[in-house]
This record gives C-alpha cells, sequence and structure tokens, in this order.
C-alpha cells in the first residue's frame, strides 16, 4: 500500500494517476474534499480507500493504522506563498510533516515528501541541492519558511538518510483547476485570453530586468511526477533533491506559449505588483539538477513550449482532467 497525502489535489492527484498507467492501485489517498472542486481530480482514477487529513494524522500520532505502508508520498501541505498565518503554516507543513517522519523511520518505511523552490529565497545562495549549504538558505516568505525548517529538521535529526525531500519549481499542469489564486499562470492567462484576448504579466522592479522577463524553471506536472517517482522506484537513494528542467525561462516566454497554443495573436500588458508581494518576489529560479542525474534519472524533460501546448490543447481547451 502507498500513502499519498494531499492525493486529490494537484500534484498527489497526478502521482495517483501515474501510479494507475503503471498498473498500481493498492493506494490510500489521505486530504480534505471539503466544498472544493478536489473531487473531480480523482474522478476515474483507481484507488483502495480515501481518508481525511485530521482521521490520518490522529492515527499517526496514535500509532494506531492498521498496514504497514511500503511508501509515505507526502504531497498534503498549505501551498500559499502568500498565507500569512504563520501558525498554520507552521501546524500544516511543518508540525504533520514531522509526525510522518518520525512514524515512517521508526517502521522503516519509504518517505517522500515535498520540500520547494521557495526555500531558496532570492536565489543569493544559488540552486543546488547542496545539504552542505542549506543552513544559508533564507526563504522571503512564510511558506518557503515552513518547509524550509522541515528540511532543517530532517538535517539535524540525521533523518534524511532514510527520506527524500523533493524541491518542486515551478510546476504547472492539469488537476490545478481548484487552487484558487495559487493556480499556475498558465491557467490563469488561459482564461484572460480566453475572455479578453490578452494576458496580464507583473512588470519589473529592477533594472537588469525587463517587464516579464522575470524568469522561472517551468516544470510540467507530467515530468515533475515522473522524477517523484524515481525515488520511488529506487529507495538507496535518499537527500534532497532539486526537480525542475534546469533551465529558466522568462514569463513571456511562457505567456507567448500560451497564445500561440491557443492560435491567438500575442496581447500582453503589464500590471504594477502589489506592494506586499514586492520583498517576496522572485525575479530568477533555475534548478541545479546534476544531483537527481548524477543519481541516475535518466527520463527527457518536455520543453516548454510542448509542455504548454499539451496543457491548453488537451486539457484547458477540453476541460479535461488527469484520470478521465
Amino acid at each position: 500500500m502507498i500513502v499519498i497525502t494531499g492525493g486529490a489535489g494537484f500534484i498527489g492527484s497526478s502521482i495517483v494517476w501515474e501510479l494507475n498507467t503503471r498498473g498500481r492501485s493498492d493506494i490510500l489517498i489521505v486530504d480534505d474534499l471539503k466544498k472544493a472542486e478536489k473531487w473531480k481530480n480523482i474522478n476515474g482514477l483507481i484507488f483502495d480507500d480515501i481518508m481525511s487529513r485530521t482521521t490520518f494524522y490522529e492515527k499517526v500520532q496514535n500509532d494506531s493504522l492498521r498496514f504497514v505502508p511500503e511508501a509515505v508520498i507526502h504531497m498534503g501541505a498549505c501551498s500559499s506563498t502568500t498565507e500569512t498565518d504563520a501558525d498554520y503554516l507552521l501546524e500544516n507543513n511543518f508540525r504533520y510533516s514531522k509526525a510522518l517522519a518520525n512514524l515512517c523511520v521508526k517502521k522503516k518505511i519509504r518517505f517522500i515528501y515535498a520540500s520547494s523552490a521557495a526555500t531558496y529565497g532570492d536565489g543569493a545562495e544559488g540552486y543546488a541541492d547542496d545539504l552542505s549549504q542549506i543552513r544559508r538558505l533564507r526563504p522571503l516568505n512564510m511558506y518557503g519558511y515552513s518547509k524550509h525548517l522541515f528540511d532543517l529538521w530532517l538535517q539535524r535529526n540525521n533523518m534524511l538518510g532514510s527520506a527524500v525531500g523533493i524541491k518542486f519549481f515551478n510546476v504547472f499542469g492539469p488537476n490545478e483547476y481548484h487552487k484558487g489564486e495559487m493556480r499556475s499562470v498558465i491557467h490563469k492567462a488561459y482564461e484572460q485570453i480566453h475572455n479578453t484576448g490578452k494576458a496580464s504579466l507583473f512588470k519589473s522592479y529592477k533594472t537588469e530586468y525587463k517587464d516579464g522577463e522575470q524568469m522561472r524553471d517551468f516544470i510540467y506536472v507530467k515530468d515533475a511526477v515522473k522524477m517523484t517517482l524515481f525515488f520511488l522506484a529506487n529507495p538507496e537513494i535518499t537527500g534532497i533533491y532539486n526537480v525542475g528542467t534546469g533551465k529558466a525561462r522568462s514569463w513571456n516566454d511562457l505567456v507567448k506559449a500560451i497564445f500561440n497554443a491557443m492560435d491567438k495573436p500575442v496581447n500582453i500588458e503589464y500590471i504594477e505588483m502589489p506592494e506586499y508581494l514586492k520583498p517576496k518576489y522572485q525575479y530568477y529560479t533555475e534548478a541545479d539538477n546534476s544531483k537527481i542525474i548524477s543519481a541516475g534519472y535518466k527520463e527527457p524533460i518536455a520543453s516548454l513550449e510542448d509542455s504548454v501546448r499539451d496543457y491548453v490543447r488537451n486539457y484547458l481547451m477540453a476541460d479535461m482532467y488527469l484520470g478521465y
């Protein structure tokens, strides 16, 4: 049995989908569906059971699970980079993760969890997943800090030798419909272009970057999932690893790819960035993928243009989810 926390969410449901394509359905999804549209993410997927986050957390703390999982893939967290309730983030992203890690180490269960590229902050210390440099990182927002705290806790308690942390860069793709303001720019821009014929991007406030030329490492969820499951298939690999394309691209490149996928003329407007976001904004991210490649990952990673085309034409324009 494989436990996937956040299994009805964006990346979590995509992992379930990929496992299904590989013939695995012995899966326990841990998630809270509530009133959101997350249920659509698992419509058509095959799994054994679904359990609420609270119930699972209680069973973990009481050591009362009726089975010992083969692996726990921990994708469940508050992923809002603008969340300001620090206590809420600490409870969801730090303490909950600690409880799962303790269980997995005690029971010798494979533990794979989502860290984040937000832990790198402004990139002053680079983007290498080098554990010897991890204490030098300074995240720009509380979300990134909550993820960074857990990375540090695992390292301090000598538990990274029993776990894999994945520093996801800018993941986009199907099954993010429910994420509201935390949807990718691709999803938001698609709606803008469909409704108005134009897309909005934030202006730059650094002279070294022109408007729309701020850069990110954008990775398609299908590739991010394959990279994640590489660690499930190779239990001898432990530590923290970047999951990105290894190639930074501009927001302009991204939005132009959306217009092209929709067969519409490029029409971009640049708008003011909210004041609260300016000191927390990352102008450049690029995953150093040398570590995961050295570990043996050999799958090709789709280009930005090919990824956007697949997402737009086969999912957004068709109103489809992975699993249908």
